[in-house]
């Protein structure tokens, strides 16, 4: 068994954190086209009247042909290539576990320094073709009663180009180079991972407008879509700055509900919520918010819920995704019943609602809405537990040695 420790923690040793320390080399695949102009022309490998052009030509071999080395760039010059390698990467994070479900889903557990760790999953026949929910942190804050992610702790936010990477690694696994095939399988991208996006709102931003650009990844804004609990000061910015599809996380129709099954209820509570999807720049029949509604059996799942629900999102260009209950280790939850479910999606259909009942995929592997979790970091947790067990035998057995001398 391989263990990974966290030296991200770690108090760093004065003697590694002076002037003359070298820096980590600049990730291009997470910068837009116009901070790569920047940083190319800041780091003096690429004349300024040149920045523009050669950004273009780089932004194309990582995100229209996918490549990880600067040296299959055939039409960017020997010597620049060189240089680049030198104060750049394009290199992708380790993939340490890929899995498939018995319906196509394919989860990776993708490794992005030591320590950092986050699950990605491909869904097909979701969306046009296929749909890939990308992670923004490691592990989560937000604390869902009803969430396996939730149970694991916020480690840090994901860079751009690590959000980025999620979707690089599915093109690979899906052979989906050179980004512009017709028969692609990837078509929609959703930021229902781990963690809270909008609590990672620059990033995600960024890694938006990258997988956006026509000239590489070139995945459309109407089919990119950010999920939230409702961090209400930053949905305006989420509108204006990526022009994405708006998802929230809502589950419950009343305050004291929504409390306990979203405790980020109880700082903005339903009416600030509710308000802030209403001005949500761009929101109409053709843009309409998605709200998600897991059936927690008897907990959400009444008629009389169902009722409340269609009266709370009233006038809203909405549709609503009900998700069945998805069971992890440890939950005291269970799914509604099947009937319950079509109850309830009949009030809502009568209401004027599309309301989709979400059939769970990937539960096998535990790819389900709500069940991502890095089981390596059970092991890691398990793994320095009998480190610091067997550090403080050793410390023990040296002071009873030291004693006895």
């Amino acid at each position: 068994m391989s263990v990974t420790l966290d030296l991200s923690r770690m108090a760093h040793s004065p003697s590694r954190e002076g002037a003359d320390a070298p820096k980590p080399p600049i990730n291009l695949s997470g910068l837009t086209r116009p901070q790569m102009v920047a940083a190319l022309t800041e780091s003096g490998v690429v004349e300024h009247g040149k920045a523009k052009m050669r950004a273009t030509q780089i932004f194309r071999w990582v995100h229209h042909r996918g490549v990880t080395d600067f040296a299959q760039m055939s039409d960017v010059a020997k010597e620049t290539r060189a240089r680049l390698a030198e104060r750049f990467t394009i290199a992708r994070p380790e993939v340490v576990e890929r899995q498939v479900s018995k319906d196509g889903t394919r989860k990776w557990l993708i490794r992005m320094a030591p320590g950092i760790e986050v699950e990605t999953v491909y869904i097909p026949s979701v969306g046009r073709v296929g749909a890939l929910c990308v992670s923004s942190q490691v592990g989560c804050t937000l604390n869902c009663s009803f969430c396996h992610t939730g149970t694991q702790a916020l480690v840090r936010n994901l860079t751009a180009a690590e959000i980025v990477a999620q979707v690089q690694i599915a093109k690979d696994d899906l052979a989906e180079w050179p980004s512009d095939k017709e028969d692609r399988l990837l078509s929609n991208i959703v930021f229902m991972g781990m963690g809270e996006p909008l609590y990672n709102m620059g990033q995600v931003a960024d890694a938006i407008e990258i997988i956006s650009d026509n000239e590489g990844i070139a995945i459309s804004r109407r089919r990119i879509t950010v999920s939230t609990s409702g961090v209400v000061p930053q949905l305006e910015a989420l509108g204006e700055k990526t022009q994405a599809m708006l998802a929230i996380s809502l589950h419950a129709t009343n305050d004291a509900l929504r409390d306990v099954l979203v405790p980020l209820n109880k700082k903005y509570p339903l009416d600030q919520l509710m308000a802030g999807i209403r001005a949500y720049p761009g929101l109409s029949n053709a843009r309409r918010v998605t709200f998600e509604y897991v059936m927690l059996k008897g907990v959400n799942d009444s008629p009389d819920e169902a009722r409340a629900l269609v009266k709370l999102i009233k006038g809203i260009p909405a549709k609503v995704n009900l998700i069945p209950f998805n069971p992890w280790p440890g939950t005291d939850y269970q799914c509604s019943d099947w009937a319950a479910i079509e109850s309830f999606a009949a009030i809502l259909n009568r209401a004027g609602y599309s309301s989709p009942i979400r059939t769970p995929r990937g539960r096998d592997i535990l790819a389900a809405c709500g069940q991502l979790k890095s089981e390596s970091e059970k092991v890691r947790a398990s793994a320095m537990r009998k480190l610091s067990m067997a550090a403080m035998a050793g410390v023990l057995d040296d002071d009873e040695d030291e004693a006895a001398a």
